[in-house]
């Protein structure tokens, strides 16, 4: 076996469709939607035609649905435009988030002064909701709760309705990455009452540097790049079309098969599960990776029962052996220090322990996985 790739959480493998999708808009459709000629309205109905597809989908209205570069660009754009525009004087967040939200809050306390709360934790990386709803009581500052739906290095889900609801009843704001859960959940943006969420289309088998920020109707958030009117205002630039297109097409893709390819990735994950417990006796499954009702299907992230000593070598046999997998999240693959997300939650003791998240796609097999156990075995008892 050549090469198994097992790393679809840092960015997953294009599907044909999509990849012909944007090879056909470079070619035909080169018009900048901008302009009011035949080439450019055929391009800007291709973004229009992208917009409904995705708010028929999530059950919103189509021009709550703004393009960006990717999720940290609509991460940026709302969290610096609530404390800038909105008056946010305080953040709820955890110490677990993506960087592209924690950093983003360092800059706002520097900047504006804002005051950052994080929430504590379980051993899950669960958040403590007693915490956040006592917090939420105290109105004195205006409040945005900034919290991702899942982990993207250990998968645990955030109750996304019950925060929503704690929310609403205390008049605060909601953003939620939304990065490693758009494609791969059904959200219902008309139910659940958050006013911000995001989505990198490569997350779920698009384009490379395209995504979008779903922003509720009248909240009154202003853009961060300033040049044109394009998307409502609200993201000055020249919209990358075919990327959009890329996106449309695979958005429709995943949630056409999501049933389907949800039941055949879980499956693989419990095999991947079942075989490390079998092969690897003191295993153990950071987060709540093997518990389906509190974490994505998409990921595993395993502590493995190996010295340090020789962990410093794990990463590189697997890319010897073709396999490809991540030690945290790909964000964090040129900084020495260690996953921010697994410090928070583990004990000295096994953060000494090599972690590693495997992250599956519909392109996965049992076989591959058969592979990569049989290659952590000869390594492990090598």
């Amino acid at each position: 076996m050549n090469s198994v790739y097992l790393d679809s959480a840092a960015t997953s493998q294009m599907r044909k469709e999509v990849i012909d999708r944007v090879t056909e808009v470079m070619q035909n459709d080169f018009g900048n939607p901008s302009s009011t000629h035949a080439y450019g309205r055929s391009s800007k109905s291709i973004i229009e035609n992208t917009r409904k597809t995705i708010s028929k989908q999530l059950n919103c209205n189509a021009s709550e649905i703004i393009f960006t570069s990717g999720g940290t660009e609509a991460d940026n754009l709302i969290l610096n435009s609530c404390v800038r525009d909105l008056g946010v004087k305080r953040i709820i967040s955890s110490k677990i988030e993506h960087h592209a939200v924690l950093h983003t809050i360092d800059e706002l306390q520097k900047n504006y002064g804002i005051e950052p709360v994080y929430l504590r934790l379980n051993s899950c990386g669960e958040i403590d909701y007693e915490q956040l709803e006592n917090l939420l009581k105290d109105t004195s500052k205006k409040t945005l709760v900034s919290l991702m739906h899942v982990n993207n290095e250990i998968g645990t889900m955030l109750d996304i309705e019950r925060v929503a609801k704690m929310t609403r009843a205390n008049k605060a704001l909601f953003h939620s990455d939304t990065v490693q859960s758009i494609g791969h959940f059904e959200i219902n943006l008309s139910k659940v009452g958050v006013d911000f969420i995001v989505a990198a289309a490569h997350k779920f088998h698009g384009p490379k540097g395209v995504g979008f920020a779903f922003i509720r109707k009248n909240s009154g958030l202003h853009s961060l790049i300033f040049g044109g009117q394009q998307e409502r205002g609200l993201r000055a630039g020249t919209e990358a079309v075919h990327n959009i297109a890329g996106l449309e097409t695979a958005f429709e893709l995943a949630y056409k098969h999501l049933e389907e390819e949800k039941a055949y990735i879980l499956d693989l994950k419990n095999y991947f599960i079942s075989e490390l417990k079998g092969h690897f006796p003191g295993v153990k499954f950071n987060g709540a990776c093997t518990d389906a009702t509190k974490s994505t299907y998409t990921l595993l992230n395993v502590c493995l029962p190996i010295s340090p000593e020789k962990a410093l070598m794990l990463l590189f046999q697997l890319d010897l052996k073709g396999i490809a997998c991540s030690k945290g999240s790909a964000c964090q693959s040129g900084s020495e220090k260690g996953s921010h997300v697994l410090s928070e939650i583990l004990n000295e003791e096994d953060l000494k322990k090599p972690s590693l998240r495997f992250s599956f796609s519909s392109f996965n097999t049992k076989e591959e996985i058969d592979y990569v156990v049989g290659v952590l075995k000869e390594f492990v008892n090598g």
